[in-house]
């Protein structure tokens, strides 16, 4: 039972990283050359999954059910708890209605074409909202049971587009350096934000249990099939084209159709379409679980049938309510993603397991390797994410796709 949870768990952290984002990653990456963009993977995989093993660190003396908002009140203080909420709320919401509103138009395009009816575009964002919120509430092992399946299939759709374009990757693209030293500092960020999954954390302890080892599986295995995949599909992307061709595509879909071309293969684009539904789809439910499982905590919710109905009221309804009448503020404000996930995943770990050493538990239990210095050495590299973030929209380094 706990072997089959752990892989569910695995499964949950690669299909919440692994979003439609991925699809972009090449656009974000164009003009970096595969060597450079490959270091900022790397890079941005470790520091994510150290600070998910100190997520475990804390979680290891505190209650299984117990959220970034419990953690933090009880190691920050107040001040700290408003912190952690507030980049939790604004994150995830913005997230979920970005997915609904990109979701609910996919399902309404599908709708359309499998009736033969022109349904409204608010049907599909009210349709995928009440799907996704029935799942979540039903439980995570209910939210464990789809992901394996989309993940498999998802997996499975990657493998077919990675037989068929791999013949068509050329050696010498992939020792291309960087166009401009501009574009490698916007592009931390874009690259950094591809490896967020650490507000499910908290739902996959629940789910797990205090058991240490397994979880520290769940997280670097979990973590590293995203980092295998993301190194494969910048291999066939930076491959293919030449970094000049590369930032000349037209965004997604002219680098989609490009590739099609040069494969000559109509069927690509179908591809990736279905990798795009699937991706988006087990990033939400993702995400949303752990949102989900954040409000329950903070508004002392139970498990009863009546409490989770409202608690997927509360995770649901203002994100579904932004996708329908105000779409781009949340659009807008997913422009500070990587702020905001620097916030919760990186220095709000680092300050509670500081915190949390302090008051003399650094010798009991488990401990992530690298002591202080780790600490301040993740806190900078935050810095570092944060100031490249401002950088470009202030426009000193170019912006990227």
């Amino acid at each position: 039972m706990l072997k089959n949870k752990t892989l569910g768990s695995m499964l949950i952290v690669a299909g919440t990283t692994i979003g439609a984002g991925m699809l972009a990653l090449p656009i974000a990456s164009a003009g970096l050359g595969f060597a450079t963009a490959l270091i900022l993977i790397v890079l941005s995989w470790l520091l994510m999954t150290y600070t998910a093993l100190l997520m475990l660190e804390l979680h290891q003396y505190a209650s299984a059910d117990a959220t970034l908002n419990t953690l933090a009140k009880s190691l920050l203080g107040k001040r700290g708890q408003y912190i952690a909420n507030f980049a939790m709320v604004f994150l995830f919401y913005a997230l979920c209605a970005a997915y609904i509103a990109g979701g609910g138009a996919q399902l309404q395009d599908k709708i359309n074409n499998a009736l033969g009816v022109n349904v409204a575009p608010q049907i599909g964002s009210i349709l995928l909202a009440i799907l996704v919120a029935s799942v979540v509430a039903a439980g995570t092992s209910t939210v464990d049971k789809l992901n394996k399946v989309l993940f498999s299939i998802k997996i499975t759709v990657l493998a077919t587009l990675f037989f068929v374009l791999s013949p068509y990757v050329h050696g010498k693209h992939l020792l291309d350096m960087p166009i401009q030293q501009g574009l490698v500092v916007s592009a931390i960020p874009v690259i950094f934000t591809s490896f967020g999954f650490h507000g499910s954390i908290p739902s996959i302890v629940k789910y797990v249990g205090l058991d240490i080892k397994s979880l520290r599986r769940v997280m670097m295995f979990g973590a590293a099939l995203p980092l295998t995949i993301y190194v494969f599909w910048q291999l066939l992307s930076q491959g293919i084209m030449s970094q000049q061709s590369l930032m000349q595509s037209e965004g997604l879909t002219g680098f989609v159709t490009n590739i099609s071309s040069i494969a000559h293969n109509p069927h690509i684009s179908t591809f990736v379409t279905i990798f795009a539904d699937l991706a988006l789809a087990t990033s939400f439910l993702g995400v949303s679980l752990g949102l989900f499982d954040f409000f329950a905590d903070a508004f002392k919710k139970g498990n009863g049938k009546l409490d989770r109905a409202k608690t997927a009221l509360i995770t649901f309804l203002p994100p579904l309510g932004f996708a329908l009448f105000y779409p781009q503020g949340f659009i807008m404000a997913l422009g500070y993603a990587a702020i905001a996930l620097v916030i919760l995943a990186v220095f709000l770990p680092v300050a509670m397991v500081w915190s949390q050493r302090r008051q003399g538990r650094q010798t009991a239990g488990y401990q992530v390797r690298g002591g202080t210095l780790g600490l301040a050495v993740a806190a900078l590299c935050g810095i570092l994410i944060i100031t490249a973030q401002g950088l470009q929209m202030t426009g000193v380094t170019p912006s990227l796709g």
